[in-house]
């Protein structure tokens, strides 16, 4: 279902509402300016209309020429913010947040010392051995709820994730920062100047309609494509963690999907025209056919246009294969 021209974000998979409308309404509010949106040039209009339905508009759609991961991404949006004082909150906008109220508590513990300069990023409250997650250790507490990085792992291995989750002092990284965007840049022009100077250029020499920014295409080209936590975080000196318990989820997979839905009383999870007898613990959703099931379990149905994909629960990352396999 998430293809180039309708990506994840754009998709209303948890709630009426997108992914992308979700993100935006937690950041609408006292305290809250106008989002700033980094996205592919062919979602523009989708993403104006969407964010309009919620009265969200953004103040700036930063039409990236390419893809060069985050580092770069959010070297735009600070620039575009006017490189000053303005603090970020950077969101991917394909994430579940369940507890709004508590990533807002969060968000609140850490504005001080990102006032003071500091990089902050956010921990979540590990309830397993994750290996598909980034970790972060945290430190000594230099705020309520909010500590010293100790140090940043990689996706780890099963045991090393075992052993840090007995540890009890590590946190997941879930890739949600906040920061000023001068702070941001000034660690980005120390660690990666290139970076730092090819994304200048590339607003210097932008084009702008209306809200809609342009970087240059040659420019911009010639940063070196990084992540935020790769170029800026892992070495950056003052950065800190503020751990928090918030229902997060990155919904990388139609498993994640049925974890975090609600189910009905055979654990099933379903959405569209559905009749599911003698059958649990599934995952169905059709767009447009009736789909029946019958004395089945532990299966994954999406129906999507002409496209029908069956897998069981379990081996849901194996779409990739899939999607390989179309190309």
């Amino acid at each position: 279902m998430s293809t180039p021209e309708t990506p994840k974000q754009m998709l209303a998979l948890t709630a009426e509402s997108t992914m992308l409308q979700l993100t935006a309404q937690r950041a609408i509010g006292d305290g809250f300016d106008a989002p700033i949106v980094v996205a592919n040039r062919r979602h523009a209009d989708m993403i104006d209309a969407q964010l309009r339905v919620i009265k969200s508009s953004p103040s700036a759609i930063i039409l990236e020429p390419a893809g060069r991961n985050t580092a770069p991404a959010i070297a735009l949006a600070a620039l575009a913010a006017g490189g000053g004082d303005a603090i970020l909150l950077v969101m991917p906008s394909d994430h579940v947040i369940a507890d709004v109220d508590a990533f807002h508590d969060a968000v609140r513990r850490a504005l001080p010392k990102v006032q003071e300069g500091w990089l902050a990023t956010f921990g979540i409250s590990p309830d397993a051995p994750e290996t598909g997650y980034g970790w972060i250790q945290a430190g000594e507490a230099i705020a309520e709820g909010v500590h010293r990085v100790a140090r940043f792992v990689e996706k780890p291995p099963l045991d090393a994730a075992q052993a840090m989750l007995a540890a009890g002092d590590h946190v997941w990284n879930g890739g949600i920062f906040l920061f000023r965007a001068d702070r941001y840049l000034a660690e980005l022009g120390q660690h990666e100047p290139t970076m730092l100077a090819a994304c200048e250029q590339a607003m210097q020499q932008a084009t702008q309609d209306g809200n809609r920014i342009a970087p240059d295409a040659a420019e911009f080209a010639r940063a070196p494509s990084q992540s935020i936590d790769y170029a800026v975080m892992e070495k950056a000196e003052r950065v800190v963690v503020v751990p928090v318990a918030m229902g997060w989820n990155d919904l990388g997979s139609w498993d994640a999907l049925h974890a975090i839905s609600t189910h009905d009383d055979g654990g099933n999870v379903h959405h569209g025209e559905v009749i599911a007898i003698d059958t649990h613990d599934c995952l169905v959703r059709s767009d447009g056919i009736r789909v029946a099931m019958v004395g089945v379990s532990d299966l994954i149905v999406v129906a999507s246009g002409n496209d029908l994909l069956i897998l069981p629960r379990g081996r849901s990352q194996d779409v990739k294969k899939l999607v390989e396999a179309l190309k």
